[in-house]
């Protein structure tokens, strides 16, 4: 089974006009997109980016696309996200409101930058953590100034902790079990001032999954096999960030880290900014950030994991136009073997 993520950067600037251009058939980045996942061929699949619409019409469509491609994904899980849904307050410290980084998520309207999950195997009833609350989370690092909550204690109340989504989605696995695939799309680290609002934010986001695992938080942790597949946007050896966060969950010993390196040849003077380039997922532009590795697919330590890769074609590949075109993010993927 092969289990993927991929930030497509699928979002549009107003509702509908993402249904309206795959509907089209002649928009090139979602051709590309298209492309992208059919020749990689996941079986489950986390897409960010995506547009969410109260009646998922933009997810059947797209379904539709990949089946008509002959990647056919028939199961799917989306829901509302954080991401552009108002608050009505000042979220950010701005003195304005109504603006992007306003919602409880940054977007331009409710549901920019959605996730879904898509699949060629059944899914069972997902657990949606998104609506809470930063504040309930053990141990979290909030936001202060002069010793108070920033913003304001009134934004601090109401604040959610997913900038667009944690969700628990369970996979039906042909001997009747469940692979409960756990996933996310964390805030970046930047854009705040010296608050740090976001980078305690993405932190705490990362953290999320580690406290749902030890039980915690005030709901179950997941009983059976699990898969944390997602966009953490932190990289444990460069960038900005606190990078502690990720590191920690790479380390826990419950899970493993396949360390999915590129497909294709790295060329001489492509360095990035991590550790090992090979391990990069996004081609952000250089000196700053510049390549860094953000997404992720980590299995159960007891999964057997028989391959991986980042989908990062060499610069002699024509594919690697397509790739380009779809996204700046690279599509990662992992095989388990049950």
């Amino acid at each position: 089974m092969r289990i993927a993520t991929y930030n497509a950067e699928m979002d549009r600037k107003g509702p509908g006009l993402l249904l309206r251009e795959i509907l089209s058939g002649k928009d090139q980045q979602i051709a590309a997109v298209l492309s992208v996942i059919t020749a990689a061929k996941p079986d489950v699949l986390t897409l960010q980016g995506f547009d969410h619409d109260m009646e998922g019409h933009a997810l059947r469509a797209f379904q539709t696309k990949l089946a008509d491609q002959g990647h056919d994904m028939p199961h799917a899980f989306a829901a509302m996200p954080n991401s552009g849904l108002a608050t009505g307050l000042d979220m950010d410290g701005s003195g304005r409101t109504q603006e992007p980084r306003d919602a409880q998520g940054y977007g331009r309207f409710t549901g920019q930058g959605g996730m879904v999950v898509l699949s060629r195997h059944p899914l069972g009833e997902a657990r949606d953590f998104s609506a809470f609350l930063w504040n309930d989370l053990p141990g979290a690092i909030p936001p202060s100034q002069n010793g108070a909550p920033f913003p304001s204690s009134e934004a601090f109340v109401i604040q959610r902790l997913s900038s667009v989504a944690h969700w628990d989605v369970p996979v039906l696995l042909p001997d009747g079990s469940n692979l409960h695939l756990l996933t996310f799309h964390a805030t970046t680290p930047v854009f705040d001032g010296d608050e740090d609002r976001n980078g305690r934010r993405n932190h705490d986001e990362i953290t999320f999954w580690q406290l749902y695992l030890d039980g915690a938080l005030p709901f179950p942790s997941p009983e059976g096999p699990v898969v944390i597949s997602g966009i953490a946007n932190l990289d444990p050896a460069d960038g900005d960030g606190r990078r502690n966060a990720i590191a920690r969950l790479l380390r826990d010993p419950r899970l493993q880290d396949p360390a999915p390196r590129r497909t294709g040849k790295i060329a001489a003077d492509d360095t990035g900014q991590s550790g090992d380039p090979a391990l990069d997922t996004v081609d952000w532009p250089e000196p700053t950030p510049g390549n860094l590795r953000v997404s992720y697919v980590l299995p159960a330590r007891n999964l057997q994991v028989v391959g991986s890769a980042v989908f990062w074609p060499a610069d002699d590949d024509p594919m690697l136009d397509t790739v380009n075109t779809a996204s700046r993010h690279r599509l990662v993927w992992v095989d388990l073997r049950f």
